[in-house]
């Protein structure tokens, strides 16, 4: 499994938010370097970002492109990306990055 993993909650529908696009970027050297990116499955979930071996501790941004996703459902959202900012301190932890989403709102935690 990746050490860094995603799931989007669509809150307004009560599902998974299937067909999300995300990137995976780290911050060095004054800048964001994108590591990988997905597109959340059928359960809305996206496990396989990268390999361990290539994981270290840092400051991550995961971007959801939430615009798309409403916009292919007809929905007008307020939010056309969500960026999500965050820092591992211990590179042999895992860690999950869920996303409730809707139109006009979103919240995230780190999850287990």
């Amino acid at each position: 499994m990746s050490p860094i993993t995603t799931h989007i909650l669509d809150t307004q529908l009560g599902q998974p938010a299937v067909g999300v696009a995300v990137k995976l970027e780290i911050f060095q050297d004054g800048q964001w370097r994108q590591l990988d990116h997905g597109v959340t499955d059928k359960e809305g979930r996206i496990r396989d970002f990268l390999p361990a071996a290539s994981f270290d501790e840092g400051i991550y941004q995961l971007t959801f492109n939430s615009g798309s996703y409403f916009a292919d459902r007809d929905i007008a959202t307020f939010y056309p990306k969500v960026a999500v900012i965050f820092e591992i301190q211990d590179k042999n932890q895992h860690y999950h990055v869920p996303l409730l989403l809707s139109p006009f709102g979103y919240s995230t935690y780190r999850g287990s």
